[in-house]
């Protein structure tokens, strides 16, 4: 689900702007007694569009979309390059550069087909050589080295690219929307793709250039996209501000201060970043506590109250856009529901409960608090501790908590190890449970994860409150149309309408 929420809008005369953009003159209008002529005084609104679509860049920054930051340089990114496959606002992958693939579970191998109709920017085909490439890279990027971290090997042959796992991964196509990029040419600093648009730079001027021989030979709604300066967080903002730039995409929610006003769309697209309270199980060992807290939680109010409408609540740490998502075993907050659970529990704590939360995010200080006076309301004592991140992090690694606040983006195949496993990076709650392991193997094998999501209701080892959304900014007198996902801000690209001066 797309949100598109306006900030503002001024008064614009749509029959101005499409006359000026068709490049008639008043000889040129057919002779219609319905026809209007653009009133005199409208005439400076128009003169407010640019002459070219602009967005920022950090041109000291990479632009190999295998290791650039995330933000602006993503999103030229994204015009750049394609990748095997593409993930719809579902999270489900869709096939792009490959055409058809098998999976045989027994040897956890899977054998991708290329289009044969794909070439690159420069007119080159893509073969299997570029994808093993790419791929081979990407095992070795901080960005994409743990999602492809259970791949063996990859091979390639003329139209094919063979990848052998170490484990059964029935979704491993929902990881394979990493950019593919031409082999070799990534010793140029910016490597060729088969996106839409490829890079251009004169003299001291840089641009994005439609791609004539784009293979999925749709409209391109800009033949040449200008790139602004914008080195930073705050940069960006002022260029937008200042309408130097037509198109940002920010976290409306997160640590860094986003502030914007005018003429403004906002599109909100969903994430794979989901918010949780974690558990130390070591200390709340008792089921029928941690399913109490769970009810503690008024996930629809912190959605709407502390996030502004940008995430969507969730019971299960699997994204509620998802098809596999068990809307089925939902409940619903109630202050007696929570009230009627603690009096169920056999024991409660002597003490005051500890929730850490992160200091440089208010957002999630303002639920971590609301969440921990629901509890104290009921009976159940929490108190919040407010840290700077590395304390934070420490006193989570130090397992000084009995609570705490926290995000984590997933990926798309909704592999839980991380969280879950006794060997898990984020496991700071120590869940440690054989039979959580099995359900985690079988969803694995079988992408039935509905088994596995009724057994953490029961056991409730960490609690998911929300996924947050991304939002896409525009200036909307400039940009109309769009229909982002989080990856891609410029998805159904024929779709949209760009308005200039000329």
């Amino acid at each position: 689900m797309r949100v598109m929420i306006k900030l503002f809008r001024s008064h614009l005369w749509l029959l101005a702007v499409l006359f000026l953009l068709s490049g008639c003159t008043p000889q040129d209008l057919p002779e219609d007694e319905d026809t209007a002529i653009l009133p005199a005084e409208n005439t400076e609104e128009v003169s407010h569009l640019p002459e070219s679509l602009a967005l920022p860049y950090a041109p000291f920054r990479t632009l190999d979309p295998l290791f650039c930051e995330e933000g602006m340089q993503q999103t030229l990114s994204s015009l750049l390059y394609e990748g095997l496959f593409r993930l719809d606002d579902s999270f489900q992958p869709q096939p792009l550069l490959c055409e058809t693939y098998a999976y045989e579970a027994e040897f956890c191998r899977y054998v991708f087909t290329l289009r044969s109709d794909v070439t690159f920017s420069d007119g080159t085909p893509l073969t299997g050589a570029d994808v093993k490439a790419t791929l081979d890279r990407a095992r070795t990027s901080p960005r994409y080295k743990n999602r492809l971290s259970h791949v063996t090997s990859v091979a390639a042959g003329d139209n094919t690219v063979t990848v052998i796992l170490s484990e059964p991964n029935i979704a491993f196509p929902a990881l394979l929307d990493i950019p593919i990029t031409k082999q070799g040419s990534e010793t140029a600093g910016i490597p060729v793709g088969t996106g839409p648009y490829f890079f251009s730079q004169e003299e001291n001027s840089a641009y994005l250039i439609a791609n004539q021989s784009w293979w999925q030979g749709e409209v391109q709604p800009a033949e040449r996209i200008t790139l602004v300066e914008a080195d930073g967080h705050d940069a960006m903002l002022y260029r937008f501000t200042s309408r130097d730039v037509h198109l940002i995409s920010a976290d409306l929610t997160g640590t860094q201060t986003v502030s914007i006003t005018g003429d403004v769309d906002v599109y909100d697209t969903p994430t794979t970043a989901m918010q949780y309270v974690g558990i130390n199980t070591a200390r709340l060992t008792d089921p029928a506590l941690r399913q109490a807290l769970s009810l503690a939680i008024d996930r629809e109010n912190i959605t709407e109250a502390y996030l502004s409408g940008h995430a969507i609540p969730c019971q299960f740490p699997l994204s509620p856009q998802t098809p596999l998502y068990p809307s089925v075993l939902e409940t619903h907050f109630s202050p007696d529901s929570f009230s009627a659970a603690l009096a169920r529990c056999s024991q409660l704590p002597d003490h005051p409960l500890t929730f850490l939360v992160n200091a440089e995010n208010p957002f999630k200080v303002s639920i971590a608090q609301a969440i921990a006076a629901n509890c104290t309301a009921a009976g159940l004592a929490v108190e919040t501790v407010i840290l700077p991140w590395e304390e934070y992090l420490s006193a989570l690694e130090q397992g000084r908590f009995d609570l705490y606040y926290a995000e984590v983006r997933l990926t798309a195949d909704w592999d839980l190890r991380s969280l879950l496993s006794s060997r898990g990076t984020l496991n700071y709650g120590k869940w440690s449970d054989p039979q959580t392991e099995e359900f985690m193997a079988q969803y694995s094998e079988s992408g039935n994860i509905a088994p596995l999501c009724e057994y953490l209701m029961q056991q409730c080892p960490i609690l998911p409150v929300c996924f947050k959304s991304t939002s896409v900014l525009t200036q909307s007198e400039v940009l109309q149309n769009l229909s982002p996902t989080a990856a891609e801000p410029f998805a159904l690209l024929s779709d949209i309408a760009v308005y200039l001066k000329s």
